[in-house]
């Protein structure tokens, strides 16, 4: 080892915010260390290549680090123990493994004698990685391609652990399942083992073409994640009937470029791109034809996340958020466990006080102190160790303050918060535009002004009238006092909504739509809940009652597959829009639309329509453009003129989304006044449109992996009880990319929920209206229901002869769901 004043040097007067170091160590490293250590107050490191060295961070940084010798040849892995009384360290190398007591080893170096540990491994080759067991009674060490469990106390092998095809990485140990034991390794896959009886639980298959570096248990969601050598993330679920399933994967470099372009976004939007660097340490930032580098997962860390702003007092932004650490070659990386998004980046070679630039080896101290994290880095190009010392509060709060100003101000609200502007689009109504005949008074009428006979309604004879069309109508299997029944049954009594209830689960009635297999297209709840809309592929539109006990109306007239249902908020009326390029409006008590918008209207299919502000509006989307429209309706007929339609429609506006071919779905809500109407487009983008300043006002890119097939909006219920701001989430789904929830006054995903098995077919999702569940369909012929604190499903609901494409919550009622089983 050099000198002493050469060795190790360590921050002085300067002042550094985000990140400093600490302590600084030269001295000659093994080439084949694999494995540094950090307890909640110790770092552990070798000297001179077999020389132990545990420092203590909570002393003075001048402090004398504890030196143990106790190996001929160079100390390749390290690790502490899980408990903190006694602290126990493990050293690994070619010929021995040894376990230290640091509190008898600084007594005996007191006393003058020289401290010596516990061989309790000798000859077992290259060790790359070592691990002590909950209790610190056993300790797994990964040598080579097998992993063997020593006993902590004497030199024994109690279990050999054989089943890799290359060597070991990383091995954690399961605190809730007994015995439990994952490792990761070259191999590219990870497996399960019972460390007990050495009996392999399971094994993946091979997950990428690049070696598995780390591994990390999550305690608190019963997951896994591993990490590659290319920067990619895999999340699986532990949970006992998930299976293994993977939950998620992310992929390093696309977080960071995203997160990078949302930065200078919102430093555009402030006009502060002059103060980019002062704002943001980015200078890592890739320019154009540079060489890209990758960002191994050298390590997988929990965060100390709430303490950090604890102390900060920003406690608000941290509660129910998990997040994790990933250490690269390039820096750290916070991850947000929620919505799997990049929250922060610290890149070393942006802070001129740090001595190294890029890492070989990377550990993190688990609990944060004042606020502030330690990391243990070594050089990989150098012979030098260094600990740095860094404040998460401040290093989030710096790199992100321009998201959170531009965010702050003049955020956008579902719930209107303005009245009307004067030129706003939402000032035109039919309603209120139509000029009603008035009656004149004292005028003889004329004989020529009278009808033939002395009748106010005559019986056409029909030779007048469009010939027909449809040979043979639906039976609706209406009995006479229908009609009166269905002006009655809307009136429901006034219910609170059971905010504290259980998930719906099981199975209490089905019925068959269709004699012959027809896809379900859409499905909707009226306001009250008594009844459900659905869309079918046979071109008509059925009314159930929510119980399923009888079809209350059957509605044909449309050509093609009917897309989209939607009732309108006084529950009279149903919008239907079709593949055969017409919207028609029905009323709930007749079989014969009351408004037919034809296809001289649409160049295209029309994919969606909904009532829209309270019923005066209908939102319709056509090809890459939405439409206004204001209309009025009149279901009463003239026997003299049946063909001619009292119902009037106009358009009042025409909103293009910007660069797309396509809107594949939209969304607004109907049951109080909103301006804000959400779109997606096929260019995988979601844009925001505020209709009483009648223009875009935001957009945001690549919302997932594929294009977006539907927008569900927190639209609440009648009967619920919740907060006004839970009316800004929305949630959105996509193909193979899970469903993410996210907030409108962010434009931030908040979480992100994955697990369920669709992957090939657009699937339905349902929010139910006190928050607290959310429904998906799969075309794994299952239905699956998230809890909103969880990322993984809580429930599957299986045993379906076909996909589950489309699925509804009762508006007054969680624990009712509709289930919509039929084939794509």
């Amino acid at each position: 080892m050099e000198s002493e004043g050469d060795s190790c040097s360590w921050a002085g007067s300067e002042d550094h915010e985000v990140v400093c170091e600490k302590r600084l160590f030269k001295s000659r490293l093994p080439e084949c260390l694999a494995q540094v250590a950090c307890s909640h107050q110790h770092c552990a490191f070798p000297l001179n290549r077999n020389e132990l060295c545990v420092w203590n961070t909570a002393g003075s940084p001048a402090a004398q680090p504890l030196r143990l010798l106790g190996h001929q040849h160079s100390i390749s892995a390290l690790s502490f123990g899980s408990k903190i009384n006694p602290l126990l360290v493990c050293s690994a190398s070619r010929e021995r493994v040894v376990v230290w007591n640091l509190d008898e080893c600084t007594q005996k170096l007191k006393e003058g004698l020289t401290p010596q540990g516990i061989i309790i491994g000798t000859l077992l080759r290259l060790v790359l990685h070592v691990r002590f067991s909950p209790d610190d009674q056993q300790v797994a060490v990964c040598a080579g391609s097998r992993i063997y469990m020593l006993s902590a106390k004497n030199e024994a092998i109690l279990v050999e652990l054989n089943g890799h095809l290359a060597p070991v990485t990383a091995a954690e140990f399961c605190t809730w399942e007994k015995n439990m034991l994952i490792s990761v390794s070259e191999d590219r896959s990870f497996k399960v083992w019972d460390y007990s009886t050495g009996l392999l639980m399971y094994q993946s298959g091979v997950l990428t073409g690049f070696p598995l570096l780390s591994l990390l248990i999550d305690e608190e969601k019963r997951q896994i994640i591993t990490g590659c050598a290319e920067g990619q993330l895999w999340i699986f679920s532990l949970i006992s009937d998930h299976n293994y399933r993977c939950v998620a994967r992310i992929d390093l470099k696309k977080e960071q470029e995203k997160f990078y372009n949302k930065i200078w976004k919102s430093e555009e939007e402030l006009g502060e791109r002059q103060n980019a660097s002062e704002l943001c340490k980015t200078n890592s930032m890739k320019p154009k034809g540079s060489v890209e580098t990758s960002l191994p997962v050298l390590l997988i860390e929990h965060c100390d996340y709430s303490v950090c702003f604890h102390n900060g007092g920003n406690m608000s932004c941290a509660l129910n958020r998990s997040y994790f650490w990933i250490g690269t070659s390039a820096g750290l990386l916070l991850i947000n466990l929620a919505n799997l998004e990049l929250e922060a980046f610290l890149c070393y070679k942006d802070y001129s006080g740090l001595s190294i630039r890029f890492a070989r080896l990377c550990s993190l101290m688990k609990k944060a102190v004042n606020g502030k994290v330690l990391c243990l880095i070594t050089s990989i190009f150098e012979d030098m160790i260094a600990v740095l010392e860094v404040n998460l509060a401040l290093l989030v709060t710096s790199q992100q303050s321009g998201i959170l100003k531009s965010g702050n101000e003049e955020s956008l609200s579902v719930i209107a918060r303005c009245p009307l502007l004067p030129r706003s689009p939402l000032c035109t109504n039919l309603n209120k535009n139509k000029k009603h005949p008035s009656k004149t008074h004292g005028v003889k009428s004329t004989v020529k002004d009278q009808p033939l006979v002395f009748h106010n309604k005559i019986r056409s004879s029909g030779y007048t009238a469009a010939p027909q069309m449809t040979m043979f109508s639906p039976n609706t299997n209406l009995k006479k006092n229908n009609v009166s029944k269905c002006k009655t049954s809307f009136k429901c009594a006034n219910q609170e909504y059971p905010v504290e209830s259980s998930p719906p689960i099981y199975h209490e009635a089905e019925i068959s739509v269709s004699c012959k297999p027809t896809r379900i297209c859409c499905i909707q709840y009226s306001g009250d809940g008594n009844y459900l809309a659905c869309g079918l592929a046979n071109k008509t539109v059925l009314i159930f009652n929510s119980d399923l006990t009888n079809t209350h109306h059957v509605f044909g007239g449309h050509d093609g597959a009917v897309n989209s249902v939607g009732w309108s908020h006084d529950k009279k009326w149903i919008v239907s829009a079709s593949d055969d390029r017409t919207v028609r409006v029905w009323s709930v008590c007749k079989n014969e639309p009351a408004l037919i918008l034809g296809k001289e209207m649409f160049h295209r299919a029309v994919g969606f329509a909904q009532f829209y502000f309270m019923d005066t509006f209908i939102l319709l989307c056509c090809g890459a453009e939405f439409h206004l429209l204001s209309f009025h309706l009149d279901a009463t007929k003239d026997d003299l003129r049946r063909y001619k339609q009292k119902s009037i429609c106009r358009l009042v506006q025409k909103f293009p989304m910007a660069s797309t071919t396509e809107i594949t779905s939209l969304s607004a809500v109907n049951d109080f006044y909103s301006y804000i109407v959400l779109t997606a487009g096929s260019n995988r983008a979601l844009e925001v449109f505020d209709l009483n300043a009648g223009c875009s006002t935001a957009v945001i890119p690549e919302v997932h992996t594929r294009a977006v097939h539907q927008i569900c909006q927190n639209k609440g219920s009648a009967f619920s009880t919740q907060k006004p701001e839970a009316y800004n989430l929305f949630m959105t789904t996509a193909v193979g990319d899970g469903i993410k929830l996210w907030d409108l006054r962010t434009l931030k995903c908040e979480r992100r929920f994955e697990g369920h098995g669709s992957r090939s077919y657009p699937c339905g999702i349902a929010v139910s209206p006190c928050g607290k569940f959310i429904a998906s369909g799969s075309d794994d012929k299952c239905a699956y229901i998230y809890e909103m604190h969880s990322n993984t499903f809580s429930y599957k609901l299986g045993g379906y002869t076909e996909s589950v494409i489309n699925v509804a919550f009762s508006p007054f009622s969680p624990q009712h769901l509709h289930i919509c089983v039929s084939p794509f």
